[in-house]
Parts: C-alpha cells; sequence; structure tokens
C-alpha cells in the first residue's frame, strides 16, 4: 500500500533513511542482522534511533523497529505515536507491523522490500487489513539498493565465516 510522496518528502526520506543506514552499520558491527530504525516526529525531530539487537539481547522482540518505538514512547511519554514516522532499512516483519499499528504510528518508510517476510508488500501485504483498527502511510523503496547491499554483504560474509 505504498504512497506518492512528493519531491520535499523525498528529501526528507532520504536524510532520516540514511540515519537509519547509520544504525544498521553498528548492528553489523556487533554482529547483528544490519538493520536499523529512526522514529522522527512531526516535527521533524528525531525521537530515537535504534538497530538490531537480538542476539546481544538474547531477546526474539529486539528489532530495530520495536527498540527505537519504545523507546519514541517513553521520549514523548505515551505509547501512542500518532503523528510519527518509522524509517527501517528492511520492510518490517509482521510483530513489528503489529506494534506500530498498536502504536498509530503515522507512517512507515522502509529501505529494502524483504520477499521472504515483509509484511508490507515484499511477502505479503497486511497494510489494509479490514479488522486493523488502524491504518498507517507506507512508502517502500528508499535508499532500497544501499539498504539491500549492506544486508547482502553480512550474509555473505556471515556464511564465508561459517562456511
Amino acid at each position: 500500500m505504498s504512497e506518492r510522496v512528493s519531491s520535499l518528502d523525498t528529501h526528507w526520506h532520504t536524510f532520516y533513511m540514511r540515519m537509519a543506514l547509520d544504525q544498521a552499520r553498528l548492528a553489523a558491527e556487533v554482529s547483528e542482522v544490519p538493520v536499523g530504525a529512526v522514529v522522527v516526529a512531526g516535527s521533524g525531530h528525531i525521537l530515537s534511533l535504534a538497530h538490531n539487537a537480538p542476539r546481544e539481547r538474547q531477546d526474539p522482540t529486539a528489532h530495530a523497529e520495536i527498540l527505537a518505538l519504545r523507546r519514541a514512547a517513553r521520549a514523548v511519554k505515551n505509547y501512542r505515536l500518532s503523528r510519527c514516522a518509522l524509517y527501517v532499512t528492511l520492510e518490517p516483519c509482521l510483530m513489528c507491523l503489529g506494534a506500530m499499528v498498536h502504536a498509530r504510528l503515522e507512517t512507515l518508510v522502509f529501505g529494502a522490500f524483504d520477499p521472504k517476510s515483509g509484511v508490507t508488500g515484499g511477502a505479503v501485504d497486511l497494510t489494509s487489513l479490514p479488522f486493523l483498527n488502524h491504518t498507517l502511510k507506507v512508502v517502500g523503496g528508499v535508499l532500497a539498493q544501499e539498504s539491500s547491499r549492506l544486508l547482502k554483504s553480512f550474509f555473505t560474509e556471515r556464511r564465508r565465516q561459517c562456511g
């Protein structure tokens, strides 16, 4: 359910996605799958930055999106993030989309599509299911090649080390 965006939106989407990519690189440095996320308030203020950390935290829910949403909610002292956008380098999984819906996130912007487990168009699009009590705007493919390259190089290196 991708939205059309203006050139001004494209500029800001690229700006914040570069921050998410920086977070993804931090994840790779500590052997986590390189996914990074940024939550931005409607004013443009950055509320939180995060990267994947399930191995480090021994927590299967420690995806970049979940950690960024938790930090943003604490920053605004409200679990509702209704005027916020989340930028993430990889299309979200089902768990992360569920958290975004519950947070009433306004916009999701992601980099690379995930044909295996992405739920906003990669494997399946679950954003407009009739029983969801909230829908969010979705913009996919922002800096997708850069996001994909980072993931591919990470998994190539991991296979080389394990092979």
